[in-house]
């Protein structure tokens, strides 16, 4: 999804915690333990925290980083935690799973951070018929961006010669000269460029919004704490208004709490666009006039059954809460 930025030292950071630590049950809704990745597109809530937000806005948040998406989907089924970040399609997939989640905010999406690398005799997406290409096949963002590909172009994984391997590793593989071309993230997407047979065919940039992360809780706690949902959608926007008015500030905070130099931070924030409200509005619109993020979803189900990694449907209308960013 994304460039994810998976830096085992940030786990560590005094900010987040591990869900080992969190004794939370239906009873205790005053809390609302969120968990994700250590990626650079979550490090708004890190100013959140910083800068009071959170208080301010009357919820009591708790970050947390699991780096495992089925071990966050784990903890929220069990009611360890109440909440998890991730690409729209993987909600799809734990919905159909029957955890009880509900998209609540869109806070970021990849926007040049994916891509394909391929050779450069490769110019154009139908160019990769027959050749060998490295891309994830068990999942996840990149794959989600390579069939929407498939299907924008009228392809199928058939045209190809494909090769299983997660992300990093398909990008390796090209740079080692063993594949025709990958789906990956950065480093891999510069690397291949510093090849003297490589070049990137496309990024995220050409697709907007088609890798996009959401939040999404546990059912029953947005049920029964509306105003705490408030509070937290209005902290990220918050923050993402502190970054753009105190961005130095801003990104010392995040880069800390990723584990990174200021510079280090900003480079990686290069291939995202987060979210402000204005934007979260547009992307989710309303239940009468639903946005991007419902196009999505329904994409995300359609794709994940066809390619048998859900077996059914879920209900996309049950997915996505509007109430909360209105």
């Amino acid at each position: 999804m994304i460039v994810l930025l998976m830096i085992s030292t940030a786990c560590q950071s005094s900010s987040s915690s591990s869900v080992n630590k969190t004794d939370n049950s239906k009873n205790n809704t005053k809390e609302l333990n969120i968990a994700f990745s250590t990626w650079v597109g979550y490090a708004p809530f890190y100013i959140a925290e910083e800068k009071g937000f959170f208080e301010k806005n009357g919820v009591n948040v708790k970050l947390t980083r699991i780096e495992s998406s089925s071990d966050r989907l784990s903890a929220l089924a069990a009611n360890k935690i109440q909440g998890i970040g991730g690409t729209v399609d993987s909600h799809v997939v734990a919905a159909a799973r029957n955890i009880p989640l509900v998209q609540v905010i869109s806070t970021e999406e990849s926007s040049g951070g994916d891509g394909i690398v391929a050779k450069k005799d490769i110019k154009s997406f139908k160019d990769l018929k027959g050749k060998k290409v490295a891309v994830q096949t068990d999942g996840g963002a990149s794959f989600f961006w390579f069939n929407y590909l498939l299907k924008q172009e009228g392809m199928s994984m058939d045209d190809m010669d494909i090769q299983s391997m997660s992300s990093g590793d398909a990008g390796a593989a090209f740079v080692a000269n063993k594949v025709d071309a990958a789906i990956t993230w950065e480093p891999w997407l510069t690397n291949a460029k510093n090849t003297d047979f490589g070049h990137v065919l496309m990024t995220t940039a050409e697709t907007p919004g088609i890798i996009a992360s959401s939040f999404a809780l546990h059912r029953d706690y947005v049920e029964e704490n509306p105003e705490q949902v408030k509070g937290f959608v209005q902290s990220w926007f918050d923050a993402i208004e502190y970054f753009k008015t105190n961005e130095a500030d801003a990104i010392s905070i995040m880069a800390k709490a990723m584990g990174q130099t200021d510079e280090e931070f900003k480079e990686a924030l290069e291939g995202v666009t987060l979210y402000d409200k204005e934007k979260t509005i547009e992307y989710v619109g309303t239940k009468e006039n639903p946005g991007q993020l419902y196009e999505l979803t329904t994409l995300g189900a359609e794709l994940w059954t066809e390619q048998k990694i859900i077996d059914k449907e879920p209900n996309v209308e049950d997915l996505i809460d509007y109430s909360f960013i209105e």
